[in-house]
């Protein structure tokens, strides 16, 4: 399908921002877990395991988030910081899909050793100067994550990097919900040093499914080039903040799971 008059697009899409970027629809969303906690560092853990729990269905996602916070007393931060080994043997029958104790284990000691010399996980995700989007800084993030000597071979499906190709739409994800600020209250734009124009647009099968109705997107398959030619389109309308219109994609789709109207565009 060809992309339809810009204007009309863009009146589409900032429309439909508006309706689904609504604190209304926070506690049916992963998001819900870290918007639970008051700090700083328990909203970056615990969005973070959100974030990477997030496929599947949304209710089981915030299910198995709030398990496993559970076992951390939900105070993710302390938990972090001063849990013994005998505290992990809580994480041993950890289930959710592939992800499982032994995951939960070295994600644990990775934390652990990031903020024993760091007070956030935003210095994880900044780009560097001349950088044009926080690709790069994804791929340092992965090397960062499994450089210990102890991390498992299994673990390296939980996080994703450009360098293998991928759509990375789960880190894409937690960089929309840490990055982005706006009056509506629903990412929360907690970090301050990496500009919203950098970031690219989750992509998945709901984005992608809308993204291709309304000619956005004409990459077949959902890697991180898809991912970028849409973030590219999608700043026709707003160079500054593209990926707000996830908000408007993943609804769009969501509603064309029940009816067409999207169709008769």
């Amino acid at each position: 399908m060809e992309m339809i008059n810009p204007r009309e697009l863009k009146n589409l899409l900032d429309e439909q921002y508006l309706r689904y970027n609504d604190r209304q629809f926070i506690a049916t969303d992963p998001i819900y877990i870290p918007h639970r906690y008051s700090s700083l560092q328990d909203k970056e853990i615990s969005g973070l395991f959100a974030a990477i729990f997030a496929w599947g269905q949304r209710t089981t996602i915030i299910v198995k988030a709030d398990e496993l916070m559970r076992g951390m007393d939900h105070r993710p931060y302390d938990f972090i910081r001063s849990h013994s080994p005998r505290d992990l043997r809580i994480f041993n029958q950890f289930r959710h899909r592939t992800f499982n104790g032994e995951d939960a284990r070295y994600f644990i000691r990775f934390l652990h050793w990031y903020y024993s010399s760091h007070d956030s996980l935003e210095k994880a995700f900044v780009p560097l100067p001349g950088e044009i989007d926080t690709g790069p800084a994804l791929q340092r993030f992965y090397t960062l994550f499994f450089h210990l000597p102890e991390a498992p071979s299994r673990t390296h499906k939980h996080i994703a990097t450009p360098a293998k190709n991928s759509a990375c739409k789960r880190l894409n994800m937690y960089l929309r919900w840490m990055v982005r600020h706006d009056q509506h209250g629903v990412d929360l734009g907690l970090w301050k040093t990496i500009d919203t124009a950098k970031l690219i647009c989750p992509l998945d099968i709901h984005t992608m499914r809308s993204a291709r109705t309304l000619g956005l997107l004409s990459r077949p398959i959902a890697d991180w080039l898809a991912a970028k030619e849409l973030t590219e389109k999608l700043k026709i309308f707003d160079p500054h903040d593209p990926v707000k219109y996830d908000f408007a994609l993943f609804g769009m789709s969501v509603e064309m799971g029940r009816k067409t109207d999207i169709q008769s565009l």
